[in-house]
């Protein structure tokens, strides 16, 4: 139930307080996939990590890393308090949709 409904996220609330995370940016990647980056990948990584992003709230059950990754790079360059207001919102359907067991 924890996973489903997202709350086990909560602790990164604590997180963002500290400064080591923002509310809106790509998701911290795992261990695993840094093994494996190619050098477009790292591009991911020029963002401050966030709880949600652009990847979490799009389409993220019909893409692939690639996927996540272009979205996540698109949020970049493209990253601003407008767009966080646009995806902030949209969080919030995501999870009670039943898509927030990745936000």
């Amino acid at each position: 139930m924890l996973r489903t409904t997202s709350l086990d996220e909560l602790p990164q609330l604590w997180n963002v307080l500290r400064g080591e995370m923002s509310l809106v940016g790509p998701r911290p990647p795992f261990p695993y996939e840094v093994e494996e980056y190619q050098p477009h990948h790292w591009r991911r990584l020029q963002a401050i990590p966030g709880c949600t992003g652009l990847w979490q709230v799009s389409a993220w059950h019909t893409l692939r890393f690639e996927g996540m990754v272009e979205l996540d790079t698109e949020y970049i360059e493209h990253q601003s308090l407008c767009l966080d207001m646009k995806i902030l919102p949209q969080t919030v359907p995501a999870i009670l949709s039943g898509r927030g067991d990745e936000l």
